[in-house]
């Protein structure tokens, strides 16, 4: 009797276990992967790439992307009001 219990014992800590760790990688895989992306397109729009000492450079890149972004939603924009 107690081989069978220290069997069902063993078989609800494995699942257990295997329940904790699917919830930690779907966590940090989600998690990670949407941090990681806001992170690096806040860097992007801000220029981090660029050399710091250029104030010219980092602002012309600055407004270059900004501009970028608007005009790309606006063609968006157009496209789903012309064609939908």
């Amino acid at each position: 009797m107690s081989k069978n219990k220290d069997s069902k014992e063993r078989q609800r800590e494995d699942a257990l276990r295997s329940l904790d760790r699917v919830g930690a990688e779907s966590e940090t895989i989600v998690g990670s992967t949407f941090v990681r992306m806001a992170d690096r397109a806040k860097g992007h729009m801000s220029a981090a790439d660029k050399n710091e000492d250029d104030q010219i450079e980092v602002w012309g890149t600055r407004i270059g992307r900004g501009a970028g972004l608007v005009f790309a939603i606006g063609l968006v924009i157009y496209l789903v009001v012309t064609y939908l």
